[in-house]
């Protein structure tokens, strides 16, 4: 059962479907390797696209996150100057002065005008609110409690520390330009001397605020998606590229999330877009700087690649299939010339040509073993083609000799009654046609002999019978001269009289017919028999050449009708021999087809040796 299942599966494997048409070698070696290569060349270029695009990823992450660091050191110089100036204030100058005696506004007014850049206002207030100085001189704003102001309540609250607060507009002086500045105020609280007594109160450093925008705009000066802002350490925000559209709600920033991060690389999903943040923590004034990058500035980034990778393919993939070709046509060009070799050798010649290029080794020897198979084949079958030949004249001499007994018996009689009847001449004409039939029928050992001498042979034989039979029917010779010089086997049209003589017209109550024809029509000669005897049903006719019928009739001559055919299809090829029509009461026609080969001295003796075509004389001519 195991060896069962083991065949079908062997079968299966090997099975292919009738219609379907096979590759050749350089085909199926060109589709293989084109395949291979260009999954291999595929599957690379994915790989390292991937790699690149992970690679290139980190890159820009990183280049991102060390502009960052270099932004937040950069506001931290910032801001660590502006907490210098407000230390260079307290220190060196509030703390030193009893504000009962001075003041300190030339101090302040220089300070100011070395850092006016970065600077809108100083001021100096009391812990009631009350302004001790200002730089520049400016007029207080009448009605204005400071000490409402979140800067002020959030330096008192916190002695020890600096307090850095939101943007908003500068609203403590009176403007003679009406111009209001955009300010940052850091706050601290301070100890002012009046009269030798101590007291708290609290120093004002308004910073301008276009100072760290431009410092962002300048880091935001791209067009690639990716932009940096910063907020408060509550997430309010203090600059945005975008602070226009934040305030008209045209745009929103996740923020209060963001500043919940600790420092580094975050991975977030912001209104279904995937992108990447980058938090960075100011120490001093505790701001979160934050830089974003959408997933689009990494397709961005790897546009150009892209293209280029595709463009790298094309190219790989298109000289991979020339190479392939190439490769191909070099493998299978000596297969292939071994092949039109096969197809196109002939019989008797070698089939591996002189200038056969073999290729490789494996190529070579299997050249010179086809070479090996093609001479022993040619030598078997011209082995066979001589056995065949011996075997059919031993057949057609001892068929030749069966028409001896019987025939040869009534022969003689009929001559010994004609010379008792003193009926000489009779006796004589039958000796000689007699004598004449049988050198006909020895033809020296030849199997191939003229249609004119096979013809001759017939008419002996049949003067024979209608002198045996006393003219109980007629025979008639109506034969085209043109077609006597062409070639024939020998004893074919005899039997086939016979058996009209013997199954057709032989005990018929009236006289009668046989009818023997012959002519060409272009490269085939026909020759009938026809006569009016008894016929025979259809069923018969069809049995008569079938060689594996038993019950077809062999008797006669010897020489049945199945001997005929086998030997005219074994000499001239398949597509000739006989054609039996016959019906019951009507009579029988046979007909003999041959091709046209003029008799001479070569087709002679081709024929003889074996067999041959009208395209063999052809060529020949």
């Amino acid at each position: 059962m195991s060896e069962q299942r083991k065949t079908k599966k062997r079968t299966y494997l090997f099975h292919r479907r009738p219609d379907a048409t096979p590759l050749s070698i350089r085909g199926i070696i060109l589709t293989t390797f084109t395949v291979v290569a260009v999954g291999s060349v595929l599957l690379t270029s994915f790989v390292l696209y991937q790699q690149f695009e992970k690679h290139s990823r980190k890159m820009i992450t990183d280049s991102t996150e060390r502009l960052t660091e270099q932004a937040a050191m950069r506001l931290e110089n910032h801001l660590t100057s502006m907490r210098e100036i407000s230390d260079a204030l307290y220190y060196d100058v509030i703390k030193d002065t009893d504000f009962s005696q001075s003041n300190v506004n030339d101090e302040m007014n220089t300070l100011y005008e070395a850092n006016s850049n970065n600077l809108v206002s100083f001021a100096l207030y009391t812990q009631s609110g009350q302004l001790l100085s200002a730089a520049p001189t400016l007029m207080q704003k009448e009605g204005l409690d400071v000490t409402q102001e979140d800067w002020f309540q959030n330096a008192l609250n916190n002695e020890e520390n600096l307090h850095f607060s939101v943007p908003h507009v500068q609203n403590l002086f009176n403007s003679q330009s009406n111009r209001y500045y955009w300010v940052i105020s850091l706050s601290r609280a301070v100890v002012i001397t009046t009269n030798g007594v101590p007291q708290e109160g609290v120093l004002l450093v308004d910073m301008n605020y276009s100072s760290i925008e431009q410092m962002f705009n300048e880091v935001n000066d791209k067009n690639n998606g990716q932009y940096i802002y910063l907020t408060g350490s509550e997430g309010q925000i203090i600059y945005h590229p975008r602070q226009m559209q934040i305030n008209a709600d045209l745009y929103n920033e996740n923020n209060l999330q963001e500043a919940s991060y600790d420092d580094g690389v975050h991975e977030e999903t912001f209104q279904s877009t995937s992108r990447t943040t980058i938090i960075d923590t100011i120490s001093y004034a505790g701001w979160k700087m934050i830089s974003v990058i959408p997933s689009t500035t990494f397709s961005l980034g790897m546009n150009s690649y892209r293209y280029f990778l595709v463009m790298v393919i094309i190219v790989v993939i298109l000289t991979i299939i020339l190479i392939n070709r190439l490769v191909a046509q070099r493998i299978s060009r000596p297969l292939t010339d071994l092949d039109e070799a096969i197809q196109t050798a002939q019989e008797g010649k070698p089939l591996i040509p002189a200038d056969y290029d073999g290729g490789s080794r494996e190529v070579q020897l299997l050249g010179r073993t086809l070479e090996g198979y093609r001479e022993r084949n040619t030598q078997l079958m011209q082995d066979i083609v001589v056995e065949q030949e011996e075997k059919r004249k031993s057949e057609l001499d001892a068929l030749q000799a069966q028409i001896n007994p019987h025939f040869l018996y009534n022969t003689l009689d009929s001559i010994v009654w004609m010379i008792e009847s003193e009926r000489r001449k009779d006796a004589v004409f039958m000796v000689t046609q007699l004598a004449s039939l049988f050198r006909i029928s020895l033809s020296h050992g030849d199997t191939i002999i003229t249609i004119e001498d096979e013809l001759k042979h017939a008419e002996n034989y049949m003067n024979i019978q209608k002198v045996r039979f006393k003219d109980s029917f007629t025979v008639s010779f109506d034969v085209d001269h043109a077609i006597e010089p062409y070639c024939t086997v020998k004893l074919i049209v005899q039997p086939i009289l016979e058996n009209a003589v013997y199954y057709g017209v032989k005990n018929m109550d009236e006289d009668g017919r046989i009818n023997v024809r012959g002519w060409r029509e272009e490269n085939d000669i026909y020759i009938t028999v026809d006569d009016n005897g008894f016929g025979m049903p259809q069923e018969v006719v069809d049995q008569l050449l079938d060689e594996n019928n038993k019950h077809v009739p062999h008797h006669g001559s010897g020489v049945g009708l199945i001997n005929v055919q086998k030997r005219i299809q074994l000499r001239f090829g398949q597509q000739y021999g006989l054609k039996i029509e016959s019906e019951a009461d009507h009579g029988t026609k046979v007909t003999i087809h041959l091709p046209a080969i003029i008799y001479n001295e070569r087709n002679h003796e081709m024929l003889e040796n074996g067999r041959m075509t009208q395209e063999d004389e052809h060529e020949e001519k």
